[in-house]
């Protein structure tokens, strides 16, 4: 197994060598990104994608967002609509994630894995805005699939050690760029002719998109297979009881708090004392995953957790606590 990188965000270019060597033979490797840490493997080796869902305990009905450098990328492998090119002009790279279509025809040196769009006729892509991870991309010369670098279903990763804590030796090499600066997953959209659909809230708010393509977000219709990563009911999830909506935690609870809602305890985390709803979401899941390892340790019930406004950013907190809030499937 190669060593991790681990010296905070000095990542050079021989680690970035040496993991794209890993990514062409067929390994995975953890990558950052501006929202959390990504599982990568080759997209087009149907092994290596297989992999990740085996490292992930990750259900193969559940499809991979495909990281890009860009559209010219893009265009070998999904149909790019007027709408599309906007929003990607807008907001790539960046924390948004588009649904497609596939092209029938791919690129012959490198075609798609079928697993990575889970039996759907549609592909999720994305240009991510970190210098790694673009670094990484043109390094292997190849599309990388990769959803977040942790067991499926569990409290994302925005850090290297959370990604070490989480899969262990399933993971050839970590890459280590610090804390992730927007700290919750992209923002996904499909594209379905001149509609935009929102399937999950994240790192672009509601309304940005809105305002770029002057029209509003449609909303994803209810599905029993999601087409998007991320729409999972449960998800997210902490080991903890996490119980939202809460002014005070209750005896025995962690409290995870927002703004002027906050507790001095020793089993308390505030998300942002400023209310500011970027640093809160910066924050998400490091202080869950702090929070739940205070309840491990001290034999608490449970995490209670503040309100979170719903404008902007907090779409997508709320999105990410209730589906950690929702039951577990067993």
């Amino acid at each position: 197994m190669t060593d991790a990188v681990t010296t905070d965000t000095k990542t050079t270019g021989a680690d970035i060598d040496a993991a794209a060597g890993v990514i062409r033979a067929g390994g995975l490797v953890a990558m950052p990104t501006e929202t959390v840490y990504g599982l990568a493997a080759n997209a087009c080796d149907d092994n290596a994608v297989a992999r990740i869902f085996e490292a992930k305990g990750r259900p193969r009905f559940n499809p991979l967002i495909v990281h890009v450098a860009g559209l010219d990328m893009t265009a070998r492998y999904a149909e790019i609509s007027p709408l599309a090119e906007k929003l990607a002009a807008a907001f790539w790279p960046g924390a948004l994630t588009l649904v497609l279509p596939r092209r029938p025809a791919q690129n012959a040196d490198c075609p798609l894995s079928l697993l990575v769009s889970a039996g759907l006729d549609t592909v999720a892509l994305r240009a991510p805005n970190h210098p790694v991870a673009q670094n990484l991309i043109a390094a292997t010369g190849r599309p990388l699939a990769a959803p977040s670098a942790n067991r499926s279903g569990t409290v994302s990763p925005t850090q290297a050690a959370h990604v070490r804590q989480s899969l262990g030796d399933a993971v050839e090499m970590i890459l280590d760029g610090g804390s992730c600066s927007v700290g919750v997953e992209s923002t996904i959209v499909k594209v379905d002719g001149d509609q935009a659909i929102l399937l999950r809230p994240g790192g672009i708010a509601r309304a940005e998109i809105e305002a770029v393509i002057s029209a509003p977000l449609a909303d994803a219709p209810k599905s029993a297979k999601p087409d998007a990563p991320g729409m999972l009911t449960s998800h997210y999830a902490p080991a903890a009881r996490l119980r939202l909506d809460a002014a005070a935690p209750l005896e025995g609870e962690a409290f995870l708090g927002f703004g002027a809602l906050a507790d001095d305890g020793p089993y308390a985390l505030n998300l942002s004392p400023a209310g500011n709803l970027r640093e809160a979401a910066a924050n998400l899941f490091a202080h869950m995953r702090k929070l739940d390892a205070l309840c491990a340790a001290h034999g608490l019930s449970g995490i209670a957790a503040a309100p979170i406004p719903t404008e902007g950013l907090g779409e997508a907190i709320n999105d990410r606590l209730a589906r950690a809030a929702a039951p577990k499937s067993s």
